[in-house]
């Protein structure tokens, strides 16, 4: 998954797996490992086909081009592969919420205005700007960097540069949780 032009995006990939291989090896043959951010395995279950499938959460950082058929995440998609979008789009929200998972989305470096579009589309709801960045420089998920992003075309202040502080998954509030406004 990605999130790219606002939304959250999903490139599924089948593969058949070879006598003896195994299922990081499959994995490696259906996309590119090294383009990921963040990999993990999600669930394996029984397709209305009767095939077995071993799904993997996969996410890729808005700076990194990695080629496929990217499709919306939203849909539409058959049955099963829209139980297993829907099933990776509620373990990444639910990480967004108490882990800095977020690195594996962002840009290298990112304006706070760029990590809230990553949010909003990756939650698939309005974040506030000004929260996010309260809440993940408290956790110590991201730190200001040098430099400044130069205004646009309409202007205003340069925005101050962030990055997260850890490029690997970690547990930055356990009893946290992102809920949709209501």
């Amino acid at each position: 998954m990605r999130a790219h032009g606002g939304r959250l995006e999903a490139l599924l990939s089948r593969v058949g797996r070879r006598r003896g291989e195994s299922l990081e090896a499959a994995l490696a043959r259906a996309v590119d490992l090294d383009a990921l951010s963040h990999v993990e395995q999600l669930e394996t279950r029984v397709l209305r086909d009767g095939t077995l499938a071993t799904a993997y959460l996969g996410l890729v950082r808005a700076d990194i081009d990695l080629p496929g058929a990217w499709r919306p995440a939203s849909g539409p998609w058959d049955a099963d592969d829209g139980e297993l979008v829907a099933a990776a789009q509620a373990r990444l929200r639910a990480k967004l919420s108490y882990t800095n998972l977020g690195f594996a989305l962002a840009p290298e470096v990112f304006t706070i205005s760029e990590l809230r579009e990553v949010y909003v589309a990756a939650l698939g709801h309005d974040v506030s700007a000004t929260n996010l960045q309260r809440v993940l420089l408290r956790r110590g998920a991201i730190e200001r960097v040098d430099g400044r992003r130069a205004p646009g075309r309409t202007g205003g202040r340069p925005a101050a540069l962030f990055h997260f502080s850890a490029r690997r998954v970690e547990v930055t509030d356990e009893f946290a949780a992102l809920r949709p406004p209501r």
